[in-house]
Formats: structure tokens, sequence, C-alpha cells
């Protein structure tokens, strides 16, 4: 194999490759960057039996060939070469990377224990990529870390007519959100639980590509999902199990709720919790005269602050773990943020808060995200 690649060029599709595998893995074959040539120039793939990642580049071909090399490793090296075009030769079971007076010799990986890359076949819609990166970013901060649960560690895709739903909870809160979804009026209503690390780092990688063709297939007893844009191409096992009818616990109306200035929400947040010892709550106190904040640390250090709140209802407390509290701010992109207060058949019990977006005082917000949080048991 001979070829002559734009450094940038490579430099991108290698880092693009290796992205998605893991750190570690248990076969060393599965950190290798799988190269081919093709008719116009390279086609680059990585697969760890979970996620792939495939992309064609235009490149000058010599000699017609394939190799498989260590990904993280070329990536590396291709980040870092000198600014002129890089040349790739293989000698044997050597590979040489020349660019400009710089020259690497890389070890070959065995091709043929290489596994298949996942192929799948046909087109379930198109999404634009823009909204569906921020829809991701806005959804995917409420799924699961923890494994042992894995049904909440991925995002639930919902294909509706003209919509894509992506909803996401980890039991203590719940991000949803709806975007336009062009299916090519197919009707079809399906359902995919991707790994929510994947596609956060599918909305990073793809978020700026126009539109991203999704399609979604279940063949030889394995549910994949492929995302498709600017010849770049991932595939995701899908999660196996039934994600929990979270939906149903956001409610239809809510009388009871107050409009505040979202960045000064934000800031009084961080600057109150500061004595807050890990994993305690904090207090807010909602009147007609604001939003205090109070944080009842430890003996040495306590903290309160006030910041204005338009309130529509009764009075009312609740105390909310600062940091949860956070990411679903951070996630509303208005300058005002709605906090509406849901009811339990417990009275002195408060249901969970409603974080929506609102474009003024009195506006609600044009997007459609909503985030539910579980209050902590309110501090005595």
């Amino acid at each position: 194999m001979k070829f002559q690649a734009n450094r940038d060029v490579f430099s991108e599709a290698v880092s693009f490759a290796v992205k998605l595998l893991p750190q570690r893995t248990t076969l060393p074959i599965l950190s290798g960057v799988l190269i081919e040539t093709t008719e116009t120039g390279l086609l680059l793939s990585s697969f760890d039996y979970e996620v792939s990642a495939q992309t064609e580049i235009a490149a000058e071909v010599e000699e017609p060939g394939k190799i498989l090399v260590s990904g993280r490793l070329l990536a590396e090296i291709a980040s870092k070469l000198p600014n002129a075009p890089v040349q790739l030769s293989t000698e044997e079971s050597r590979i040489i990377v020349r660019s400009g007076s710089a020259s690497f010799t890389l070890l070959s990986m065995p091709v043929e224990e290489y596994p298949s890359i996942p192929q799948v076949s046909g087109q379930s819609g198109l999404v634009p990529a823009e909204e569906f990166a921020t829809a991701v970013a806005q959804v995917g901060v409420a799924a699961s870390r923890d494994d042992v649960t894995p049904v909440i560690t991925g995002v639930q895709l919902e294909v509706g007519d003209n919509t894509l739903g992506l909803v996401a909870t980890d039991r203590y809160r719940v991000a949803v959100r709806e975007i336009d979804w062009d299916g090519g009026g197919s009707g079809e209503t399906v359902t995919a639980l991707v790994p929510a690390r994947t596609l956060q780092e599918i909305g990073k990688t793809l978020g700026h590509s126009g539109t991203i063709a999704i399609s979604i297939t279940n063949r030889d007893d394995r549910e994949l999902i492929a995302f498709t844009a600017d010849k770049k191409t991932v595939t995701s096992l899908l999660i196996k199990g039934n994600f929990p009818p979270v939906r149903r616990l956001f409610p239809e109306t809510v009388d009871n709720y107050a409009v505040i200035n979202t960045a000064e929400l934000i800031e009084a947040t961080r600057r109150v919790s500061l004595v807050l010892e890990r994993e305690a709550a904090l207090r807010f106190t909602f009147s007609l005269e604001g939003l205090t904040l109070e944080a009842i640390g430890s003996e040495q250090a306590q903290a309160s602050e006030s910041i204005d709140a338009l309130l529509t209802g009764q009075d009312t407390v609740v105390s909310l773990k600062p940091q949860f509290l956070l990411d679903g701010l951070g996630a509303v992109h208005s300058e005002f943020v709605r906090i509406s207060f849901t009811k339990t058949e417990n009275p002195n019990k408060p249901g969970p808060v409603l974080i929506t977006s609102q474009s003024s005082k009195d506006q609600a917000g044009a997007d459609n995200y909503k985030y539910l949080l579980q209050p902590n048991l309110l501090l005595r």
C-alpha cells in the first residue's frame, strides 16, 4: 500500500475513527484503525463490537491495499506532523509514515483477524444536525452513569410522524426534548435505546453537518443504529431492555411556578453551595418577595442569598441537589427559566420540580425542553 494525503484531512479522519474506541480493551486488535484504499481515496474504520466509526477522505493512491495499525498512536503522530502532505507506505510488516522531514515506522497488525464492520442498510429519517446535537446535550445530562442498570445509561429515541423525541433518566431526574424528523412519510413509530456516551460523542462530532441520516435495523439478533453525515458514519448496538415509562411523570398543567433570570440563579446556586458537604441539598424558598437560597453546611459555615423571582401561586419551599439543578439550568438556553412546582398526595411533601425555558418574564420558551427534578426531603 502507498498513498499521499493532506495532513489536516488525514489527521482529522484518524482522530474521528479512534474517538469512540474504549481507552482499554481486552482484545488489542480492537484498538486498531483499518485503512483501505478506494477508487477515490481512503476508507478509515474502527470497531469494538459495540460501536463502529467509518469515514472517507480523498487521497492520491499509488498502490492499493489494506492495513491495520494502532489507532491512538497513529492519531497522536498525525496530529503532530509538520505542515506537509502525509505519505504512507508499507514494507512487509512495517508501516512508514512520512511528512516533510519527519518519518515514523510502525508495526502493522493482522488485518485478517479484524472483525467485519457492521453495515446498516436503509434510511429511517433525517434530522437537522445542530438541533440534534443541542437536544442530545440537553437530555444526555440526565442519563445514569451507573452501569449496574444499563437500561437507564441510554437515551431513548422515539420516532413519531414528524418528530424525534429524546428521553433520559437516572431515577432522580428526567429530561425530554422533541426535534423535527423527516421520515419520508413512512409514519413508522420506532424506539431505539442508544448509550448516552456514544450519542453525546456523535452530537459533538456531527453537530455541524447540516443534516444527519439516522437508520435503525434489527438483523441477525443485533439491533443497530447508524448516524451518517459528511462521509462519516457511526454505528452503535442498542441497549436491550425496557426503558421506564417516565413521560407519564410530567404534569399536563402546573398553576404554581416561579420565573427567574437563568444566569442569576446559576451564579447564586454555585455561590451558596460552596459551604455544602457532598450530597447535601440547598433549600429554596419561593415567595412573593423573591427567592432565597440557604445552605446549612457544617457548624463552621452557612450561606444564604436572595434574588428576584416572579411567583405565580403559593409560597413554596423545596430542597434540591445543586449539581442536579445546575445540569437542568445549563440545558435551558434562554434568558429566563420557569420552575414549576408539582403536588403529591401528601401536602407536606413537594412533588418533582419542572424546569422549562422562558423567553421573557411572561413568555414561555420556544423549545419544548423539559427537565423534571425530584426534590430531596425538606431540610429541618
